[in-house]
């Protein structure tokens, strides 16, 4: 069985090609421009990302409740910065052990304009950030209209150090006992299983511990603004092209075949929902539409790298039926996943991830899955990758939680849930009330606890 080192490893190896015991007549990597713009802007376009996930969340949510949940996004990007330059990038990607890395880049020492394959350390360090800041910003749509600031930056904070960074690690950093060189190496392109797997299941135990909304079951939450929903997957769609063509660290082929096997999927998902929707709801609705058009941009998103046509396309409409049926799991499950990360993300990267073992391609990533006459290995270590690293992630988030609830910093108080989170924060989305003289006013900022 042919074997491929994903791009991540690939660029971590290569970082110890500088170290001072390195032979002088070894042949030193050499940084390529058109490599080094591609994944800066890469970078840019994952970036976006976050605020098109608080668009594609805000319309969602509750008129009451938008400005907490577009918070919920945009605050990871400062929180996460600041955890990733000094301590996370150096866990995740120095060497260390198989489930940790050390501190050689903590506060970014050594993470330089050094070339980490043909780009610089300092750029890859920065694409790998624009991941760890989205991922928790996933699983914020299992708890919108119900959780505390405060207790949702301690969680955040938390869940991405002990959670995050490590599965990271296994799959992505040098030595990880889920990567590429090891028994169990499990394939993972751009983050389906390190990103969507973890914060999809991480979503479903937050919303196991806060349960349910005030109301829920007995009032219809109906989305207050489906254009802004529209909107933020509109820009996930786009930014999604830097977050799988970008994770080929180079601007050839590899990054120019996963840009268009990831426009296929999301197109065949939002179609398969549609059509499953049609069959089974007797409509075709525009947030349905959207939501399978990130179910396919999930789905893919492990796979891009590895699969043809015949991957992305199976790939595209079994994600928009397989995580429409994820969706309704909660019902079932009697679960409030608000916004359904689970169901879209934990789902959605599961299945990509398993396909990914079954339609890999040798000609496209070395690696050839079962239609290719590959070992059925390859989709054992698809499994076990699936199913460890979403014990690990439900586990370690269910204990945050439990800890954050014990000590009463998780969820607001129901007379506050009932005012919508946004009067916490003093302040409203939407200032429309009048006084008498016509000019616009508003209610002055009331301080709360559950700030």
């Amino acid at each position: 069985m042919k074997r491929t080192r994903s791009p991540f490893a690939l660029a971590a190896a290569s970082l110890l090609l500088s170290a001072p015991a390195l032979a002088q007549d070894a042949a030193e990597p050499a940084i390529d421009g058109a490599d080094t713009a591609w994944v800066m802007v890469s970078a840019a376009l994952v970036l976006l990302m976050t605020p098109g996930l608080a668009l594609f969340y805000g319309g969602m949510v509750r008129a009451k409740n938008v400005l907490s949940t577009l918070m919920h996004s945009f605050v990871c990007i400062g929180l996460i910065t600041v955890l990733w330059v000094t301590v996370g990038y150096s866990l995740a990607f120095s060497e260390g052990n198989p489930f940790i890395g050390g501190l050689a880049h903590a506060f970014l020492v050594g993470v330089g304009g050094d070339p980490s394959g043909t780009i610089p350390h300092d750029i890859f360090m920065l694409f790998q950030l624009m991941f760890a800041i989205i991922t928790p910003a996933i699983i914020s749509g299992a708890f919108a209209e119900r959780i505390k600031f405060r207790g949702f930056v301690i969680f955040t904070l938390a869940w991405s150090l002990l959670v995050y960074t490590p599965i990271c690690h296994w799959v992505w950093g040098p030595g990880g006992w889920l990567g590429a060189g090891s028994e169990w190496h499990a394939l993972d392109f751009a983050g389906g299983t390190v990103v969507h797997i973890s914060s999809g299941v991480a979503g479903l135990a937050m919303a196991l511990v806060l349960g349910k909304r005030a109301g829920k079951g007995d009032t219809v939450h109906q989305p207050h603004n489906l254009p802004l929903t529209l909107l933020g997957a509109g820009l996930l769609w786009f930014g999604w092209f830097g977050f799988n063509g970008g994770s080929a660290l180079a601007s050839g082929s590899g990054a120019s075949h996963a840009f268009v096997m990831t426009h296929i999927a999301a197109s065949c998902a939002a179609l398969s929902w549609m059509l499953v929707e049609r069959l089974h709801a007797g409509r075709v609705t525009l947030l349905g539409t959207a939501s399978g058009a990130v179910a396919g941009l999930v789905g893919i998103t492990p796979a891009c790298g590895f699969v043809g046509l015949t991957g992305a396309l199976f790939i595209g409409f079994g994600a928009g039926v397989v995580c429409y049926f994820g969706v309704l799991l909660k019902t079932k499950l009697k679960v409030d996943d608000s916004l359904d990360a689970f169901g879209l993300h934990g789902v959605g990267g599961a299945f990509g991830a398993l396909a990914t073992g079954v339609f890999a391609l040798t000609a496209v990533g070395g690696t050839a899955g079962l239609i290719d006459g590959g070992e059925s290995r390859v989709l054992i270590n698809q499994l076990v990758g699936v199913v460890v690293v979403a014990a690990y992630s439900f586990g370690v988030t269910f204990i945050i939680a439990k800890i954050l609830d014990g000590a009463g910093q998780l969820r607001v108080s129901e007379a506050e849930e009932q005012r919508g989170l946004d009067e916490l924060h003093g302040e409203r989305a939407y200032a429309m009330d009048e006084g008498e003289d016509g000019a616009e006013r508003r209610a002055a900022p009331q301080p709360s606890a559950a700030i």
